[in-house]
Formats: C-alpha cells, sequence, structure tokens
C-alpha cells in the first residue's frame, strides 16, 4: 500500500494498458486546455509583476512535471491566481532571484509534506477560511487589472488596496476610450461565448480579436510588444539562483506561504477532479509531484505553480483519460514557445485585463460566498475575517488568524453541544446496537453511521464512502443521530456527497438528524423534499423508507 501510494498515477496508468485510441482522446485533451492556458499564462505572468514568457515557461515546464509525476489521473498544472499576490510581494521586495529561491524552497517543503504524509491535512483547514481567503485573492486580482483595462496614465500604482483605489480614482480622468473599448470588447467576447458556445476557447478567441482590432485600426493601446519589447523565445537553459543564507532567511516565510498555497489548491482540484471524473486520487504523491514540478520551474526561471482547477475540468470536459493529455498541454504550449513567440508582441494589455477580470470572477465563489454569509455567527465572522485580511493586510495573517479563529469557535460549539445526563440512562449502547445494521437491508440498499460532530476536520471523510462502497446503491442511508454538531465545512460535503449520489443515480435518507445539523441543512436547502434527498426519524423509518424508494416507480418525482 506504500508503494502504491507514492507511485505516480501516469505510471499506473500505463501499466494498465495505453492504446491508439486513448492517446487519441489525451491529446485532443491537451490541445483543448493549451488553447484555453495560453492567454491565461501570459496573463498571470504580467499580473505577477513578471512578463508573460514566465508564466508560459511555468505552465510548460511545471505542468509536464504535474503530470508526470503527480497522483491524479487528470490534474492540469501550470500557474494559477491563487499565486498573483504572493509572487508579486516576493518579487518587489527581494527582487526576482528572491522569487526563484522562495520557489525552490516551497518545492522541498512539499516533497517534505509528501513523504511524510500530510497530504490528508487539507480537510483541517475549515471551508470559510478557504472561501474567505479565495473571494480575496480575486479582489486583488482585479484590482489590479484596472489601471490596464482603463488604460489610466499613472506613473506608479501603490500595492496596498486602499491607497491603490485612491489611485485608480484620481487619475480616473486620464482614460483611454480606445483602451477601454478594446477591454471591454474582449470582456464581452468572453461572456457571450460562454453563455452562447461554452465549448469554444473563449480566452483565445478574444485575445485574436482584440489583437487584430489593434492592429488593423491602429488603435493607441498598450500592447504586450510595447511594454514588454525584449520577450525570448524558446525555453531558457536551466541554472540556480546566486543562494546566500540572507537570502533564504529573509524569503522562507514566503516559501512556506507558497508551499501551503500550492499543496491546497492542488489537493482541491485534485477532489473536484475526483467528483467529476469519477477517480481518486493520491494525495502525498500529488504534494511530491507538485514539489518537483516547482522546483523545476524555478530552475528554468519560471514562476510557483500547482493544479489549476478550471483547466483541469477543461480537461476532463474534453475527454481526458490519463496524464498523458496534461503532458501533451506543455508540449502544444512548448511548441507555441519555439515557433510563435512574436505573435504575443500583438496582444492588448487590456484583453489580459479582461481575462484576468474572468479569472477573479471564478476564483471568487460568490455563490458559496453567499451561502457562507447565511450560516451561523461564527462561520460567517470566520469567512468576513479571512477575507477582509487577505484583502487589506496579508494573505498569510489572514490564513492564520482565520484557522485559529475557526478552531476556537469550535472548541466553544462544542462545549454547547454537549450535554450532560444526570439520570444514568444510557441511551446509545454502540457495543450491541445494530451492529449488524446491514443485514436487514435489501438489495440495492447501503447505510453508514456517523458519529460525533461532523466539522471541517471530518468532513472530507464522507466523500470517499461512494468509492468504498464498490458498487452502485440504488439508496444511501446515512445515520445521524450520533451527530451532535454539523458545520458549514460538513455541510459543504453533505452537499458534495449528495451531488455524486445524485450523479450515480442513487437516493440520499438522513436518519435521524439531530436539531442543530437539520437546522444548517435548512440554510443550504437541503431540506425535505430537496432532490433525491429523504429524512426519516430513526433508523427503522429509513429501513422502511429505503424499500418503498425502491419499489416506486423511476418516474416519481422527488
Amino acid at each position: 500500500m506504500s508503494a502504491k501510494a507514492y507511485t505516480p498515477k501516469l505510471i499506473t496508468t500505463l501499466r494498465e494498458g495505453y492504446t491508439a485510441q486513448t492517446f487519441r482522446a489525451d491529446a485532443i485533451a491537451g490541445l483543448t486546455v493549451a488553447i484555453v492556458a495560453l492567454p491565461l499564462a501570459m496573463a498571470l505572468g504580467i499580473a505577477s509583476g513578471a512578463s508573460p514568457d514566465k508564466g508560459l515557461v511555468t505552465a510548460v515546464v511545471a505542468g509536464f512535471l504535474i503530470s508526470a509525476l503527480g497522483g491524479s489521473r487528470v490534474q492540469v498544472g501550470g500557474p494559477t491566481g491563487a499565486f498573483v499576490v504572493v509572487i508579486f510581494n516576493v518579487i518587489a521586495q527581494h527582487g526576482y532571484d528572491g522569487l526563484l529561491i522562495a520557489t525552490l524552497l516551497a518545492g522541498i517543503i512539499l516533497i517534505a509534506a509528501g513523504a511524510f504524509r500530510l497530504g490528508q491535512m487539507i480537510k483541517f483547514i475549515p471551508h470559510p477560511v478557504v472561501t474567505g481567503f479565495t473571494a480575496g485573492i480575486a479582489v486583488i486580482i482585479a484590482s489590479s487589472q484596472v489601471k490596464d483595462f482603463l488604460g489610466l496614465s499613472m506613473t506608479e500604482v501603490p500595492a496596498e488596496f486602499l491607497p491603490k483605489w485612491q489611485s485608480y480614482l484620481a487619475a480616473l480622468p486620464s482614460t483611454s476610450w480606445a483602451t477601454l473599448g478594446v477591454g471591454v470588447g474582449a470582456l464581452a467576447t468572453i461572456i457571450v461565448l460562454r453563455k452562447l458556445a461554452p465549448r469554444l476557447p473563449g480566452f483565445l478567441i478574444a485575445v485574436v480579436v482584440s489583437s487584430l482590432a489593434v492592429a488593423l485600426l491602429k488603435l493607441p493601446v498598450d500592447t504586450i510588444g510595447s511594454r514588454f519589447p525584449d520577450i525570448p523565445s524558446g525555453l531558457p537553459m536551466s541554472s540556480l539562483p546566486e543562494f546566500t543564507f540572507a537570502k533564504i532567511n529573509a524569503v522562507m516565510p514566503s516559501a512556506f506561504t507558497i508551499a501551503f498555497l500550492a499543496g491546497i489548491e492542488a489537493l482541491l482540484s485534485a477532489v473536484v477532479a475526483d467528483g467529476m471524473a469519477g477517480t481518486r486520487h493520491r494525495s502525498n504523491q500529488e504534494l511530491i509531484g507538485q514539489g518537483v514540478a516547482n522546483i523545476g520551474s524555478a530552475l528554468f526561471g519560471g514562476l510557483p505553480a500547482t493544479g489549476a482547477i478550471a483547466r483541469t475540468a477543461t480537461n476532463i470536459r474534453s475527454g481526458a483519460r490519463t496524464p498523458v493529455a496534461g503532458i501533451m498541454h506543455a508540449v502544444f504550449l512548448l511548441l507555441f514557445i519555439l515557433f510563435a513567440t512574436d505573435l504575443m508582441a500583438f496582444v492588448p494589455m487590456a484583453a489580459l485585463a479582461a481575462i484576468l477580470f474572468m479569472v477573479a470572477w471564478g476564483m471568487s465563489e460568490y455563490e458559496r460566498f453567499i451561502a457562507l454569509l447565511h450560516m451561523p455567527n461564527s462561520d460567517r465572522a470566520v469567512l468576513l475575517l479571512t477575507f477582509g485580511l487577505t484583502v487589506l493586510v496579508d494573505l498569510t495573517v489572514a490564513i492564520g488568524v482565520g484557522v485559529t479563529l475557526a478552531s476556537l469557535l469550535f472548541m466553544a460549539r462544542m462545549s454547547e453541544a454537549v450535554e450532560v445526563d444526570s439520570s444514568g440512562r444510557q441511551d446509545i449502547d454502540l457495543d450491541s446496537e445494530d451492529v449488524h445494521q446491514r443485514d436487514a437491508l435489501p438489495e440495492g440498499v447501503e447505510v453508514f453511521r456517523i458519529t460525533g460532530p461532523f466539522f471541517f476536520g471530518v468532513a472530507g471523510e464522507l466523500l470517499d464512502t461512494l468509492r468504498r462502497v464498490g458498487q452502485s446503491p440504488k439508496v444511501i442511508i446515512l445515520r445521524m443521530r450520533l451527530v451532535p454538531l454539523l458545520d458549514a465545512s460538513g455541510v459543504q460535503a453533505l452537499e458534495q456527497f449528495i451531488e455524486q449520489a445524485r450523479v450515480a443515480g442513487a437516493t440520499v435518507v438522513l436518519s435521524g438528524v439531530q436539531p442543530q445539523p437539520k437546522s444548517m441543512l435548512a440554510r443550504v436547502h437541503l431540506e425535505a423534499g430537496s432532490d433525491k434527498l429523504f429524512y426519516a426519524a430513526d433508523f427503522a423509518s429509513a429501513q422502511s423508507l429505503a424499500v418503498s424508494l425502491l419499489e416506486a416507480p423511476k418516474t416519481q418525482p422527488h
């Protein structure tokens, strides 16, 4: 089991047998993802305070290594929006060499985390914290693109959020209407294509159309060529940055931040991929693959990298079957770097700003953010504090404070959930109660019992239950009489579980739900009568309901 846990999924899939038909499917998926990743990598490279070629180098080198050595079957990696803020600050404080050292150190930290089996630690990050800092990063990314989108005449843009917007407002009279027109046109193109033709590469089409418009109409618009006149073509030679003890010490906090972000986003992306593709990733090997990829990216002068949720989803929808699809995505991007780098010079900065606006919108998870605002005050406080600290102070501070506050609030809620029974009566005997709970179940019904508080530390366990069953049950009973507490992360896990069951054609019955969990589920409209979801007062009622659901005609509405 230990050797399997540390075997890259590429090796596993090749051992299963790799055919020409599989390669054809992977190559098509890789080309599709490369078309999406091409403008995105350039935009992220610029937004990070580097240059477009750095983003492309990262997508090629890190993208190749993440797919070749990672623990996910369909994960696609490269530069992502989560790193933009960190990279920008590291370059501003320590120079580009400082960023390369921090990325190398982050890679070593990720490899060590995987070797020490810390891949499961992601489940201890509360969902409000993840949503809060992700939404905060989205706001920062969008704010950083206002100058290029409007074409403002500004010598320098402040790094801090509030001074930045003060400068924008002061420079608003200098708006370039040609630049704004190009930006609005690119943004509208992306939005319309997502609505009417979501399978088309909206980012690339927007870039091509806006580039042609600027070139043919000779519009006075800032482009990549005017901003970065000396973009090199091809991959640079690998080299080590100049190490000094003082510089290592200075960038070490940033290295831990990069490693943390890379690890959490990669594992989140792998979980999403498992849900979409019906696979199961190897979390510790995924961390090792991410670590090697970041070291490789730094050696070629690239940026930090991690698994990209949007590109991974595109990969799955395009028919990817193995990690070869992610490798082919890197190969196609390499061909562009080798033979078509000169075309980058014609891309308007406003079009890249429009792309990053859409990236920020996707990162914001606004629906989840709004849903968490309807949670109890404790979850809402963690969400808003993490979000505010991310935008106004610092990402590292936001994560530390958010996790600490969530842990303290959890302990407080647990103390409230504990009831002392002075009667001496033992209502629940786990040694004798329903030891053979499956014996009386008809074929097609599966049952699981959850014991104890269902919070962010254990919520991820539920997501593996469908795969552990080894079959496709028609009805799944979740026994929850022994669950006194459900928090926002537990609610999300239940939502994902119910959705996975629905996709698999199974109906979920929640048995013996206590008042606090029932109240939390009602806040996200997971109540009796929801699609493929039923409630039962106790296990006996759940068994009777399961039998009636099996006997009901398929056309019965749920």
